[in-house]
């Protein structure tokens, strides 16, 4: 990486290359493509970005700057607006990750009181903007997902209908291995252990031989 980075360096300095940030109109496909691939880096960071070691946070304040950059570059790009939403709603849960005595706690657990309003509502603004390009994507449906859980601060409840709808369309889009194990877990909470059971059933054994989060689930599940 050292290596890389010298490279890089010396090819900006004899080249002359400036620090310019270029307008959308300046974006080609292939940098749109590009885009993309930096929008996936970035979601693939997430849980130790925005998770529950403190360190953290500034890389999360730094990907949330980064993802607000990119959407003034590109702002008709749905997907820009979509992780921006997502990372905004889950650092708004920062501090109730983790109990007075460090103990993790869960999302079913927390108390809405301790999420941060101001980014819940500006990540709001920034799905319906999304969702407004008529183009549904990954990250626009993992922060519908998010959003859901959020209304738990208004209204006291989740509505894990609407989250196993989302997920039943995220999966369709990107049918990893933990967005079919989370659709298995929104399906229990909406109709039953048996019924997210069945979800995981149809997992092949094979690709969740070491995924430690099936067993969870499936262990949960069972216990219930």
């Amino acid at each position: 990486m050292g290596q890389r980075l010298f490279r890089a360096k010396t090819k900006i300095r004899d080249g002359g290359i400036q620090f310019e940030i270029p307008q959308e109109r300046d974006l080609p496909g292939a940098a749109r493509c590009r885009a993309g691939s930096y929008l996936r880096c970035l979601r693939n960071q997430l849980d130790d970005m925005f998770g529950i070691d403190p360190r953290g946070r500034d890389l999360a304040e730094e990907a949330i700057w980064l993802a607000r950059v990119l959407l003034q570059l590109m702002p008709s790009e749905a997907e820009v607006q979509g992780l921006l939403a997502l990372m905004l709603h889950s650092e708004s849960r920062r501090s109730a990750r983790r109990a007075l005595d460090g103990r993790y706690v869960p999302l079913s657990e927390q108390d809405p009181k301790q999420w941060s309003l101001p980014l819940i509502e500006e990540a709001e603004r920034h799905l319906a903007e999304g969702f407004k390009r008529g183009r549904s994507g990954r990250f626009q449906l993992e922060a519908a997902i998010q959003s859901v859980h959020s209304e738990r601060a208004h209204t006291g409840r989740t509505d894990w209908a609407a989250i196993a709808l989302f997920y039943e369309q995220l999966v369709h889009i990107s049918p990893a291995l933990g967005t079919r194990v989370g659709y298995a877990a929104a399906v229990a909470e909406a109709e039953g252990p048996e019924a997210g059971l069945a979800v995981l059933e149809s997992i092949d054994r094979d690709a969740v031989a070491d995924y430690q989060p099936y067993w969870a689930v499936r262990a949960h599940l069972l216990q219930r």
